[in-house]
């Protein structure tokens, strides 16, 4: 049985305080449950090559937002403690529904996943970070997803209209919807995860 890095493991453990508190849908309960009993098991531990984009300036400020909630100050606590080991990247893939301003606008960080602290394929679970007035590319993928987001924002889910979630807000994605967000005067910052795998 490998072991997690004790800091990933603080941040591990206010995230699912977190996301237990705010994800509200049955569809996301469900989804967090599941992904937060598949991280009791550890990964496989990976030294990233950690490295931050021009948009990471962004952070300290989308990180200072006023959450009058003590979970969601723990989590943002302890995402600091791991920050510094993240790469961060840029989307590669993108259209005409993106900003001009999108492509150094924006950044995303596998947390666990895919070329995260940890590697593993049944899980995803990342963050996004957006400079002010930035739209994301529309985008799809065929997991089902929840976000958390920490600050203000607006998303759009297929053909509905813009929402603003707000600090602590969730909301579910369904498999294979479109999906986009976009900052406003302020950075964007939002965690996501995704079930790649359905348990059997």
């Amino acid at each position: 049985m490998s072991s997690r890095n004790e800091s990933l493991q603080i941040f591990v453990d206010a995230a699912f305080v977190a996301f237990d508190q705010f994800a509200k849908a049955p569809e996301a309960r469900r989804s967090v449950r599941q992904i937060f009993a598949a991280l009791e098991r550890p990964g496989i531990a990976r030294a990233g090559q950690a490295s931050r984009l021009p948009v990471c300036a962004h952070l300290d400020m989308a990180l200072s937002n006023d959450t009058s909630y003590p979970s969601l100050t723990r989590l943002i606590e302890g995402f600091k403690g791991i920050e510094p080991m993240l790469e961060w990247a840029r989307r590669t893939k993108y259209d005409h529904t993106a900003s001009d301003n999108f492509v150094d606008g924006h950044a995303n960080a596998m947390i666990i996943g895919p070329g995260g602290l940890e590697e593993r394929s049944d899980l995803w679970f990342g963050v996004t970070l957006m400079a002010p007035h930035v739209r994301y590319t529309d985008h799809d993928h065929a997991p089902e997803e929840v976000y958390l987001v920490l600050s203000e924002g607006e998303f759009q889910q297929g053909e509905g209209d813009w929402f603003s979630p707000g600090v602590g807000g969730s909301f579910y994605n369904i498999p294979g919807i479109r999906h986009a967000m976009r900052s406003l005067d302020t950075p964007l910052f939002a965690f996501w995860i995704l079930l790649a795998e359905r348990p059997h």
